[in-house]
């Protein structure tokens, strides 16, 4: 491929490809919108995403895209690839949804966003010498999927990896917290609780009093530690003693490191609870740790010249305005590929993400723009590092 003198971007080639690409995605437009449609119509939890994953692929092998369905034995990831290398570029598509409220976080605009940078970029993975792939990662909601892909090798030999999130404003990134997801299960002893209390041994109090401990414990966490949950059993009759009760807690720090150190304090609390009442505990994680993220910020640069091409502005960025926090397994994947995770606006009416008017805004105009642009910033991102010799020489060295 020719790419001018050492450390210099090819900008006629860059443009080229970047109009070809745009064309491949235009032409695929009506798709991309469907795609994201059936999938906000028809949500599925983590590692359930079968609807999804069939979608997903239908549209990539559509396009020419070869497609392997339950990738590194997760039966719900997925990866399509085009192009013959030896530069390999990635797109991470989420798809799952929340318990109750559907695609809240929007993941149904990333699958289209990924799956319409993938088509983009496929149409000029040959004259600029890559390879393209779509990775379909489940369970971003709690379950670790791109950690578990992460560990079984999906990721080995990428040179880059990019998603987009949407959002209700335009950001350039977040700040995402390292989070443990834990289950903790109280086991006493049931009794009546009219006739006989002194008889039973109550989880229920165990519960109450790790959450009252975890309230007064977050009086002295520094600033960024998080520490909340929700209890997923109380018992089973008002008039019997609780010989169980469930919850599930996220615990989050700026870090791993600080995570590490976090979690032993939280665990007292549980332990505490345990210890007054009289019950036991038993603490179980529910999926991998989740990594704090690191952009890079070679490519969020470029990702922003292309955003802004498209008419997205970062005004909040600009200002110095506080970053959004939240915990993604996207974190993990920084943390072995250069990697970029964006927020792209949508028009949410106020809403943030997690919230049941976000999910009624993933769906219209709007919501469709977002996965276009979003869509199109990535490819085009993608063509500048396989069309800036230097860039592309670091990626491919790294």
């Amino acid at each position: 491929m020719s790419q001018g003198s050492p450390g210099t971007r090819d900008s006629a080639q860059a443009d080229a490809a970047k109009q070809a690409a745009r064309q491949a995605i235009d032409e695929r437009r009506s798709e991309l919108v469907a795609l994201a449609r059936v999938l906000h119509d028809r949500p599925e939890l983590g590692f359930e995403e079968h609807h999804a994953v069939a979608e997903v692929s239908r549209v990539l092998e559509g396009a020419g895209f070869h497609v392997e369905s339950a990738t590194c034995g997760l039966p719900t990831a997925l990866r399509a690839w085009a192009g013959p290398g030896p530069l390999s570029l990635l797109f991470c598509a989420e798809y799952d949804a929340l318990p109750g409220i559907g695609h809240a976080c929007g993941h149904n605009l990333i699958a289209a966003a990924a799956v319409g940078a993938g088509v983009g970029l496929a149409a000029v993975a040959e004259q600029l010498e890559l390879k393209v792939t779509v990775l379909g990662t489940p369970a971003e909601e709690g379950g670790g999927g791109k950690v578990l892909l992460l560990e079984r090798g999906a990721f080995a030999g990428v040179h880059a990896a990019m998603m987009v999130h949407p959002w209700h404003e335009d950001r350039l990134g977040a700040n995402c917290l390292a989070v443990d997801h834990v289950e903790v299960r109280f086991s006493g002893r049931e009794a009546h609780a009219s006739a006989a209390p002194h008889n039973g041994v109550n989880a229920a109090d165990a519960m109450v009093l790790s959450q009252v401990a975890i309230g007064l414990l977050r009086q002295q966490l520094p600033a960024g530690q998080q520490v909340h949950g929700i209890v997923t059993k109380g018992g089973d009759a008002v008039n019997v003693i609780p010989k169980q009760t469930v919850g599930r807690f996220m615990i989050r720090a700026p870090t791993i490191e600080a995570l590490a150190t976090l979690r032993p304090r939280v665990e007292r609390c549980f332990e505490a609870g345990a210890l007054a009442t009289g019950c036991s505990v038993e603490i179980t994680d529910l999926c991998p740790r989740y990594s704090d993220y690191v952009a890079d910020h070679r490519l969020l640069e470029r990702w922003r010249v292309n955003a802004e091409a498209l008419g997205r502005r970062f005004s909040a960025d600009d200002a110095g305005a506080p970053l959004p926090t939240f915990s993604t397994d996207m974190g993990n994947v920084s943390r072995t590929v250069p990697a970029i995770h964006p927020l792209v606006g949508l028009d949410s009416g106020g809403a943030v993400i997690h919230e049941p008017a976000f999910a009624d805004a993933t769906v219209g105009p709007s919501a469709e723009q977002t996965a276009i642009d979003g869509a199109l910033s990535m490819a085009f991102t993608a063509v500048d590092i396989a069309t800036d010799s230097e860039l592309r020489r670091e990626m491919m060295e790294r």
